[in-house]
C-alpha cells in the first residue's frame, strides 16, 4: 500500500488554472476590462477549490480512515486534530 494517496487525477485541472492563470497576466498587460479580469480570477479561484475538495475528500478517505482504523489513540487523535487545524485555518480564509 501506498504511504499517501495519489492526486495525479489533479494535474490537468491544475495544468489548465495555470493557463487561466497566464490568460489573465496578459488580461492585466493588455489593459482590459476589469469586470473581465475579476471572472477570470474568479474562475481560477473556483476551480483551486475543486482540485482543494478532490485533495481533502482523497484525504479522508485514505489517510484520515487509516489513522483511525490501523493506529494507537495517540495516533488517531494526532490525525483528527491535523483534519480540525485545516478546517480551522480554511475557516479563516
Amino acid at each position: 500500500m501506498e504511504k499517501y494517496p495519489s492526486h495525479t487525477s489533479n494535474i490537468v485541472a491544475l495544468k489548465r488554472i495555470e493557463g487561466q492563470v497566464r490568460g489573465i497576466q496578459k488580461m492585466i498587460e493588455s489593459q482590459e476590462y476589469c469586470v473581465d479580469i475579476l471572472n477570470q480570477v474568479h474562475s481560477v479561484m473556483s476551480a483551486l477549490a475543486r482540485v482543494e475538495d478532490n485533495i481533502l475528500e482523497k484525504h479522508f478517505e485514505t489517510c484520515v480512515a487509516n489513522a483511525v482504523k490501523d493506529k494507537t489513540e495517540a495516533q488517531r487523535k494526532q490525525k483528527l486534530d491535523e483534519v480540525m487545524q485545516l478546517i480551522r485555518r480554511f475557516r479563516k480564509t
